[in-house]
Order: C-alpha cells, then sequence, then structure tokens
C-alpha cells in the first residue's frame, strides 16, 4: 500500500515538472529564434566590413572627383562628378547671396531719407549769369551714357536671375519667370562685353583725374558739401568722384573679368592655382561676379542721386558737355579757376563749341 502511495506521489511529481518542462521550452523557442536571427545579423554586419563593395569603393571615388576615361576631349570631361559643384551650390543658396541684395534697399532707403530731410542741393545763386564751362567732350558723355544704360539693363536682368527663385516666381510663376530668365540671360550676354568696353574706356580717359591729393582730405572732412552750407574746394573731381572712379576700378573691373569667364568659359584655358579646370574657374567667377556686381549696384544708386536728384546742374554737364559758372565756382572751384586762366569760360550767347581768347580772365565778382 505504501508502496502504491509513493509511486502516484512519484507519477503526480513527473507530471508537474513535465508540465512545466513544456511550457518553458514553448517559451523558450520563439526567443531562440530571435537569438539566432540576430547573431546571424552581427555574423553579416562582421563580414559587410571585412569585405568591401567594390560598387561602394567606386561610388566614394566618383564622389571625389576621380578622373577616368572619357572618349569627349576637354578640361574636366574625365571627371564624372566635381565636388564643387555642390560646394558652389551650397554656397549659392546660403545666406550670404540672398542678404547681400538687401545692400541696395538699404541704400535706397538712405538715399530717400536724405532727400526728405535734406532736399536737393541748389546753387547759392538766385539767377546765372549765362557764361558756361565746357566740362565734359562729346565722345566722354557718349561712353559715360552708353555704360550707364548698359549698367542699368545689366543690373535688372543679373538680379532678376539671381533672385528670381525667391522673389519673382512667387510673383510671375514658374512658366512666366522661365521666359523672363531666358530674356534676361540673352540680354545680360550681349550687353555684358559693351559694358566692359565703356568700363574700359572711362578708365583710359579719366585715370590721370582721380588721383588722390590732400584737397581730397579737406573734401571729406568738410562732408563733400553734402551737409550745411559749407562748399569744399576741389579740382576737375572732387573727392566723392574720386571714389565712384576707383570703386569702378575694383569692382568694376572684378564684374568685368568674371563676366567675361562665365560668357566664354573655355577660350582661353586660364591656368591660375587653385583653379583647376574651367569649371571650377567658372563657378568662382559666378560668386565673385554676383557679390561684386550687387555692391556696386548699391553704390552706383548713391552715384545716380546726387548726378540727378541731388545736385541742381549737374546732370546738365553731362547732358549737354557744358555747366554753368556758378555751379563750377560752387562745386569745383579749383577746376573752374583754371579754366578761367586758359580762357575756356563761354561768355553768354557765345556758340557753344567756341571757347574765349586765351588770357582772358573773369573776377569772381564778374
Amino acid at each position: 500500500m505504501a508502496k502504491s502511495k509513493m509511486s502516484r506521489a512519484r507519477r503526480k511529481k513527473i507530471a508537474i515538472w513535465s508540465t512545466i518542462l513544456v511550457l518553458s521550452l514553448s517559451l523558450a523557442l520563439p526567443l531562440a529564434s530571435y537569438s539566432v536571427h540576430w547573431l546571424g545579423m552581427s555574423a553579416t554586419a562582421q563580414e559587410a566590413k571585412a569585405v568591401q563593395n567594390p560598387k561602394n569603393k567606386f561610388w566614394n571615388q566618383v564622389r571625389d572627383g576621380a578622373a577616368g576615361y572619357s572618349a569627349v576631349k576637354g578640361d574636366g570631361a574625365n571627371v564624372l562628378m566635381q565636388p564643387g559643384g555642390e560646394n558652389w551650390r551650397q554656397f549659392r543658396e546660403s545666406p550670404i547671396l540672398t542678404m547681400v541684395p538687401w545692400l541696395i534697399v538699404g541704400m535706397a532707403v538712405l538715399l530717400l531719407l536724405y532727400h526728405l530731410l535734406h532736399g536737393k542741393n541748389r546753387l547759392d545763386v538766385n539767377s546765372l549769369s549765362g557764361r558756361m564751362v565746357p566740362r565734359w567732350s562729346t565722345f566722354e558723355r557718349m561712353v559715360h551714357w552708353v555704360t550707364a544704360f548698359s549698367f542699368i539693363a545689366l543690373a535688372i536682368t543679373g538680379l532678376s536671375m539671381l533672385l528670381g527663385k525667391k522673389i519673382l516666381i512667387p510673383v510671375l510663376g514658374k512658366a512666366g519667370f522661365a521666359s523672363w530668365a531666358a530674356i534676361s540671360l540673352n540680354v545680360h550676354n550681349i550687353i555684358g562685353p559693351i559694358f566692359t568696353i565703356g568700363i574700359a574706356l572711362m578708365i583710359i580717359m579719366w585715370i590721370w583725374h582721380n588721383f588722390p591729393n590732400a584737397t581730397d582730405l579737406k573734401w571729406f572732412a568738410k562732408g563733400g558739401g553734402l551737409f550745411g552750407k559749407a562748399h569744399p574746394s576741389a579740382g576737375r573731381m572732387n573727392g566723392g568722384e574720386k571714389v565712384w572712379f576707383w570703386i569702378l576700378m575694383t569692382l568694376g573691373v572684378a564684374v568685368c573679368i568674371s563676366g567675361v569667364i562665365l560668357v566664354a568659359p573655355i577660350y582661353p584655358q586660364i591656368t591660375i592655382p587653385g583653379l583647376e579646370t574651367a569649371r571650377s574657374l567658372m563657378q568662382q567667377a559666378s560668386s565673385v561676379h554676383a557679390i561684386a556686381a550687387v555692391i556696386w549696384t548699391a553704390i552706383a544708386l548713391g552715384h545716380i542721386y546726387i548726378g540727378t536728384a541731388g545736385t541742381e546742374g549737374a546732370i546738365e554737364g553731362m547732358a549737354t558737355g557744358y555747366v554753368s559758372e556758378e555751379w563750377a565756382r560752387q562745386h569745383h572751384d579749383l577746376w573752374f579757376d583754371k579754366m578761367q586762366q586758359e580762357g575756356k569760360v563761354l561768355l553768354p550767347g557765345e556758340p557753344r563749341g567756341a571757347q574765349s581768347q586765351p588770357g582772358t580772365v573773369y573776377s569772381r565778382n564778374t
């Protein structure tokens, strides 16, 4: 009887442990599959590290600008992907190029405030004597106006291409802007060389009159006559005009040279340290062209304002080639005295193109 009870107890114990074992295995087997899968993935990752994908290596070389073979001949034709292109794109979309154009808006606002608060710089006299002084030759005026109108056309078309994506597309739409951008590009490329010739002629004609001297320092010390009633002395070119000329010599020349590179990227093949290919040269020229042109345009607004609405009688000189005696005395007294000594002041009613006899001198009270 005791033996029978022991057998039943043992069977009960075996049944309990068997149930526990079955339940444990039923839970452990699914977890084991996850463990096997994880171990397999780890092994695969280790193998991937040990064996480098040749296609991945090739792609890395392509992205780094590695050169290969190409039947197409030309500078950079054997390079499938140029890394500098992405750098140029990022710079093109950077805040630098999107914020620089605000210089133009800032300059326009400053000039408007100045005009509203100060008004036009008028002549101190109530009436003119009628005596005229030759200031600009016909050739000088022709070069100036061709260059000036070219500058305006280039500024409009250039800013359209630079900022059109952000400003004009919302207004014109993509199709409208595409048409305008195509027109702007063609106008820009045609007028650009004409403008470059004009800048070169201006430099040749006027560089001799624009070297700074001590008189210019005094002119700047008195604010150039833009504030108050004082009229500082000046020769044929005052300090402000000389600054404008040297801006033309620096920013203007940079804009022209970079523009020529953009219009004719392959001719000539220019070799400059740091610029290995024509494409990289164009990328750097594009950045220089945009920044220099925008800064130059902002400064040009001041030049245009002073020569038109800002100063009485200034536009007459570039329109006709002659300025009144009163204007010359007030703004360029040293130059006027020289013109008097040379007998180049025209009498009232004297035909334009004629000159007073050499040695004829008029006093300031005449």
